[in-house]
């Protein structure tokens, strides 16, 4: 196995790439794919794990907005039919292109992804 600083995802039979069926996400020069919750990123022999920098694109600041992207209802959450993202210290949904946060009652927004 390769020598690695990252946090490896153990035994890992599937094979991520363009036709994969995930969705990728594109960040710090790379592409990563999101995995039962996880941000993956095929390293050589392994599989790393990934988690989305909190940075000026993608700020986990309480910044509330009305979400345009799903009814008003919805609450994110496990099975709620968003992707879950890792990003910083969390978990965001994946909504057209951009991270939800859960907070408070309402629904933070957490900046745009580019999807690859």
């Amino acid at each position: 196995m390769s020598t690695c600083n990252q946090p490896h995802h153990g035994q890992h039979a599937h094979v991520h790439g363009a036709a994969c069926g995930h969705v990728a996400i594109v960040h710090e020069g790379h592409t990563d794919y999101l995995h039962d919750g996880h941000l993956h990123h095929v390293h050589g022999d392994h599989v790393d794990e990934h988690v989305l920098p909190v940075d000026a694109a993608n700020p986990a600041a309480c910044a509330p907005h009305s979400c345009a992207g799903h009814d008003t209802a919805h609450r994110h959450g496990p099975g709620c039919g968003h992707e879950a993202v890792p990003h910083g210290d969390h978990v965001d949904y994946l909504v057209d292109g951009h991270l939800h946060h859960p907070h408070a009652g309402h629904c933070d927004l957490h900046g745009a992804v580019a999807l690859g």
